[in-house]
């Protein structure tokens, strides 16, 4: 962790070279992509998307990394999220996976305003509420919709992934990978990790998509 004040200032540094789409996810068909990288921006600030609960204005998951999904219609948006969390300890892990729980109302993708009107990448000019394909006029007040389907992965020290990895079982929509695949400098480039989150979507239950 040389010149990283902690493991995870660590993570999303190396999060921030991940792209827009997460890596192994094939765009949709016909080109069309709706995948924007929330969390971690190029920039670190507080203009970042986050999850929360219906109704809570303080209690906020602020995941190591953040991907959406936007689709839907301007009339009828929604995300799908895939979500990344650094786990240092046990009882980290354990709290985080909490906050992902399945339960019987939807979470919350807020995105600012800020974020919204930013570009999409240094590269790329075009604004983030432009590239949403669900937002007609620029935003003048937050982005927040129900989201739909979240995956989530999950970065284990080494004995805690191994622990885990043959005692445990994971829910459907958790993925876990030791934190070297999240620490590694082109992690999002490596063929096992990529093929890991190639299932983390909807389209690995259908035998062909339309």
């Amino acid at each position: 962790m040389t010149g990283f004040r902690s493991l995870d200032a660590l993570v999303r540094a190396r999060l921030r070279l991940w792209p827009q789409r997460p890596p192994g996810l094939r765009p949709k068909p016909g080109g069309v992509d709706g995948w924007l990288r929330g969390r971690p921006t190029e920039i670190s600030n507080g203009c970042q998307p986050f999850l929360k609960f219906p109704g809570s204005n303080r209690l906020r998951t602020l995941p190591d990394g953040l991907w959406l999904n936007f689709g839907g219609t301007p009339l009828d948006p929604m995300p799908d999220i895939f979500a990344i969390e650094a786990c240092g300890s046990l009882q980290n892990l354990l709290d985080k996976r909490s906050r992902f729980a399945p339960s019987t109302h939807s979470l919350l993708a807020v995105c600012p305003v800020p974020w919204l009107l930013a570009p999409v990448a240094p590269a790329d000019p075009m604004p983030r509420w432009q590239a949403t394909g669900v937002l007609r006029h620029e935003p003048a007040q937050p982005l927040v919709l129900p989201v739909r389907d979240m995956r989530v992965m999950y970065g284990l020290k080494a004995r805690h992934y191994e622990g885990f990895a043959a005692s445990q079982v994971p829910h459907p929509h958790e993925y876990f990978v030791p934190m070297e695949a999240l620490t590694a400098r082109d992690g999002h480039q490596d063929p096992a990790l990529q093929a890991l989150v190639s299932r983390a979507s909807t389209t690995a239950n259908f035998l062909s998509i339309p």
